[in-house]
């Protein structure tokens, strides 16, 4: 998208902080974003894993074996991603290595989202497989799969592409109206 900007800098001139104090409302806002994930992927994982000790595990055909290994293994995955900005700051801390520790906190938890909607994509279509069968898994897989692009990954961007069109817009007309131009130097 071109003439994108970063949307910290939206906020510019709005908020009176330093870039110290901004770095540290960023870190506090994705810790807090963390939270309210890890608990419910830590909760799935443990889930997962004691599956296969329940008594039905062993009417699974191969594939559906084979799906469960793979959605386990995703739900690890997202548990060490969205565990990995512990690590990262415990490595960084009082290195004044703060924008390091947000911008690597920020791609960790980007990962982890998109790992857990393979997860509980994975796992409906497991489940439904189970249940209703092999096409049904699959319509059911994939129908969650694209509720959670539309829901985590599609509206987001519409939102930030509108947000920063309303700022780029109001920027154009401000000249306007105060009665001077851009192009005056």
């Amino acid at each position: 998208m071109a003439g994108a900007q970063d949307p910290e800098d939206l906020y510019r001139g709005l908020r009176r902080e330093t870039p110290t104090e901004r770095l540290d409302r960023n870190w506090v806002e994705l810790l807090q974003e963390l939270r309210v994930v890890q608990t419910g992927v830590q909760l799935l994982t443990g889930f997962l894993l004691t599956l296969p000790f329940q008594s039905r595990f062993e009417e699974l055909d191969r594939y559906q074996e084979s799906v469960y290994v793979v959605v386990l293994l995703l739900a690890v995955t997202a548990v060490v991603l969205f565990i990995a900005p512990v690590g990262y700051h415990r490595a960084l801390f009082q290195q004044r290595s703060k924008a390091r520790l947000v911008r690597a906190g920020s791609a960790f938890a980007k990962a982890g989202l998109a790992t857990v909607g393979l997860v509980v994509s994975g796992g409906v279509s497991l489940v439904v497989d189970v249940i209703g069968g092999r096409v049904a898994g699959w319509i059911a897989g994939g129908g969650v799969a694209a509720l959670v692009l539309l829901c985590w990954y599609a509206l987001p961007r519409r939102a930030l592409a509108s947000a920063v069109r309303e700022r780029e817009d109001a920027q154009d007309s401000a000249p306007a109206r105060s009665g001077t131009s851009r192009e005056t130097p």
